[in-house]
């Protein structure tokens, strides 16, 4: 029929489910999200100080910067924005497993590789926090075989006595914190809270620590 148009509308009592089921999820998550732990301009004013030292240390030369992802990209973002010398960017992707092979213990493997040749190349690993320093050990030791011209890493958070590997190029900390989960800046609980812009400690988490980092 002409000009006639048809539009469908939900039924009240479906509008107040799906609002019902929402505000339920929204306060499931508000309630993990603890005290605020560092603030914004504290982060930011440790990361320009940060981008100040690596400018230094790196002057004339143009390093790669290689975050794994997901958690360091909000930190690799800031710091790149930092730094006052060239440089470029680069991600990879890991991803933690258990083997048979060695008696089901917890293995890494890489699922998205470098685009980047970092053969003769400078290269610093961003990472979001280094704990038992497995998981670094292990990347380092990939990059390692290409033959870059130096590898260090730069990470937001640092848990020394948590460290199960000696030789990590540990070189550039932001800060050394407590054994707690993290949320925001990047840190996520179940992939939400990322976007927080001040890292809070989380409450009632049941956030899975068990994997190597």
């Amino acid at each position: 029929m002409a000009g006639f148009s048809r539009s469908w509308s939900p039924e009240p009592a479906q509008i107040g489910k799906d609002v019902g089921i929402e505000e339920r999820e929204k306060t499931a998550e508000s309630s993990s999200i603890g005290e605020i732990y560092l603030r914004r301009e504290e982060i930011a004013g440790r990361v320009r100080e940060l981008g100040a030292e690596i400018a230094r240390d790196y002057q004339g030369r143009e390093p790669i910067l290689v975050a794994p992802l997901k958690a360091s990209a909000v930190f690799l973002a800031d710091l790149s924005r930092a730094l006052t010398i060239p440089h470029t960017i680069d991600f990879v992707e890991l991803a933690g497993f258990t083997s048979a092979a060695v008696g089901g213990q917890q293995r890494i493997r890489l699922l998205k590789d470098l685009d980047i040749d970092i053969t003769g190349r400078d290269l610093i690993v961003i990472e979001d926090v280094v704990d038992t320093g497995l998981t670094l050990n292990y990347l380092t030791r990939v990059f390692a075989l290409r033959a870059p011209s130096s590898i260090t890493i730069a990470t937001l958070f640092d848990r020394p006595y948590r460290r199960l590997v000696d030789d990590l190029p540990v070189r550039y900390v932001g800060f050394t914190v407590p054994d707690e989960l993290f949320i925001g800046y990047g840190f996520d609980l179940d992939e939400h809270f990322r976007n927080l812009p001040d890292i809070h400690l989380t409450r009632g988490s049941s956030a899975d620590r068990s994997a190597p980092r």
